[in-house]
């Protein structure tokens, strides 16, 4: 920054310039004439400046520009201020909402999925065209088809278990079964059939029954390969529970030589075989032993007239 000049110091003059002592000092002032208010004329005017323009000099320059003229320009600024507003928002909020959107088209995406996959469930489209039957061996699988016929044409999805429950009752052979639904169109049926026992006597004819006492038929005459039961109490007593367990235990060759069981107790259930042969079985306990000792005794002794295994650790040949 410049220093201003130094201020002027009035000295005398030098008496060599012929000045008198007097005339070293400065003449006085004349004294200002005070203009009136209200005069016409001031020192501005003489001057040649307007107040009024120096009073707008003094002013900042950009005031007048900034100050609204109309109210149409206030509602400008103030839409100009929200629209920035919400661009900071929107700038700031850019990634909470990307978030959001990633997760409803997620969520939009299952429920679409997961609705037409309901939809095409319930649909013809899935009809049910083909039953199978897996399991029969006594049974007609084709008999079988024949009662559930009805499903054909329901959709996978609506096949009722009663309706095919109560078809399946007429087939007394048949324990438990299970369904189970190949798409687009095939229902398969397991079934598990009964393992019949023998058959009891009585006026009606012979009764073929499994080891739960359930009647599967009855014929006039004595089927093949079926022993003759006779039990004490029928079917609902624990020496025909205990007959059925023993009868199951039985190797095959045993079972198919098998033509008669007897039991008064479920201790003493006896068997005959084809050959005349009488086995004293005793109870259904370790039936699985005796039944492998048998085969053994029975091979050791194929003359035998009795053979006792009531006690597996001691058969008793007779």
């Amino acid at each position: 920054m410049r220093r201003p000049a130094p201020l002027p110091t009035d000295r005398p003059k030098d008496p060599a310039e012929g000045a008198s002592p007097s005339m070293s000092r400065s003449p006085r002032r004349a004294p200002r004439e005070v203009e009136p208010v209200g005069a016409e004329t001031s020192e501005g005017a003489k001057s040649g400046i307007d107040v009024g323009a120096e009073a707008q000099v003094d002013a900042p320059a950009d005031a007048v520009g900034d100050v609204p003229t109309s109210t149409r320009d206030v509602w400008r600024a103030a839409r100009a201020r929200r629209k920035a507003l919400r661009a900071e928002i929107r700038r700031f909020t850019q990634r909470s909402r990307r978030r959001r959107i990633v997760g409803w088209s997620v969520v939009g995406a299952l429920l679409l999925l997961v609705g037409g996959s309901v939809a095409a469930a319930y649909s013809p489209l899935f009809a049910v065209e083909k039953i199978t039957i897996v399991g029969a061996t006594t049974l007609d699988p084709a008999a079988i088809e024949a009662a559930l016929a009805d499903q054909i044409g329901t959709p996978l999805a609506l096949v009722d278990s009663s309706e095919i429950k109560a078809a399946l009752i007429g087939f007394p052979l048949i324990e438990t079964y299970a369904l189970e639904a190949r798409p687009p169109h095939d229902l398969t049926v397991r079934i598990v059939e009964r393992t019949p026992v023998g058959v009891l006597r009585s006026d009606a004819g012979y009764t073929l029954v499994d080891a739960a006492g359930v009647a599967l038929s009855t014929t006039t005459d004595q089927p093949a390969g079926q022993p003759l039961l006779d039990i004490a109490g029928g079917t609902d007593s624990s020496a025909f529970e205990s007959a059925g367990l023993v009868i199951r235990s039985l190797p095959a060759d045993v079972r198919a030589q098998l033509t008669g069981v007897r039991a008064t107790t479920a201790d003493d259930v006896t068997l005959t075989l084809s050959s005349g042969l009488t086995v004293v079985w005793g109870s259904d306990d370790k039936s699985a032993t005796k039944g492998i000792v048998l085969a053994r005794t029975l091979a050791a002794n194929p003359g035998a007239g009795t053979i006792d295994v009531s006690s597996p650790n001691a058969a008793v040949v007779g």
